[in-house]
C-alpha cells in the first residue's frame, strides 16, 4: 500500500499487465503538495513498451507541478506526448483548504467517487469521460469540482477492469483491500489493468 507523507489521503492500488507482456501501460502517480494532493490514473494506448514509455512521460510530466490546476497538467502531458502513442488520463486534486476535488478525464478511465456517509452499495458519482486522445486530440476541456468529506473515497480504473463493481464496493475495507478486491474480481484479462483507490481523511488537525 502506498501512502503519502502527512497525507491527508489514504492510497491503495492494484495492478496487472496484460498477459505476455513483460510491463504494463497503466501507472499512476499519488503526490502530496502544500494544502493539497494530486492522484492520477495513466494508460498508454495499446499495450507493452511504447505504451509504458508514454505513460511514463506523462506521469513524470504530472509529477513536476502536481500543484497545477488538472486542466493545466493535461495540457503540459499533451505537449511531452507528442510523437508517442499518447496516452488516456484521469485526475484528480485535492484541496485541503475547502475539502474539494477538482476532476479531469479525457478518455475511458472510470472515475468514480463514493461517498462515505452510505456505508456500502449506494452512494457514488461518476466523472464524465471526455473523447480524446493526450498527446494526439484533446477535447474541450472542464474540470469538475465537487466537496468532500472525511471517508469519501475516489476509484480511478483503466478499461482493463470491468465496469459495475461500485454498487458492490464497502467503504468499511482499507484502500488497498478495495483495489485488490476490484483487481482480483472485475479484471478483464485481455489487457493491461489498474485501479487507485483514494480515502479523504479529512482535515488535519
Amino acid at each position: 500500500m502506498e501512502t503519502l507523507k502527512r497525507t491527508v489521503l489514504e492510497i491503495g492500488t492494484a495492478s496487472i499487465a496484460r498477459p505476455g507482456e513483460i510491463e504494463s501501460g497503466d501507472m499512476h502517480l499519488a503526490r502530496r503538495f502544500r494544502n493539497g494532493a494530486l492522484v492520477a490514473v495513466v494508460d498508454g494506448l495499446g499495450h507493452g513498451t511504447e505504451a509504458a514509455e508514454a505513460a511514463r512521460i506523462a506521469v513524470e510530466a504530472l509529477s513536476e507541478r502536481p500543484q497545477d490546476s488538472v486542466i493545466t497538467l493535461v495540457r503540459k502531458c499533451h505537449e511531452e506526448l507528442r510523437g508517442t502513442r499518447g496516452v488516456v488520463m484521469s485526475l484528480a486534486s485535492l484541496n485541503t483548504r475547502d475539502e474539494t476535488v477538482a476532476w479531469l478525464c479525457v478518455g475511458n478511465i472510470d472515475s468514480i467517487l463514493l461517498r462515505a456517509k452510505h456505508d456500502a452499495s449506494s452512494s457514488y458519482e461518476s466523472i464524465m469521460q471526455r473523447g480524446g486522445v493526450v498527446g494526439h486530440k484533446l477535447p474541450p476541456l472542464q474540470a469538475t469540482l465537487t466537496t468532500v468529506d472525511a471517508g469519501d473515497t475516489l476509484v480511478l480504473s483503466t478499461d482493463g477492469i470491468q465496469t459495475g463493481f461500485a454498487r458492490h464496493l464497502s467503504l468499511s475495507f482499507r484502500p488497498q483491500q478495495v483495489a485488490d478486491h476490484i483487481l482480483t474480481h472485475y479484471r478483464k484479462g485481455t489487457d493491461d489493468a489498474l485501479v487507485l483507490v483514494a480515502r479523504y481523511r479529512g482535515k488535519r488537525k
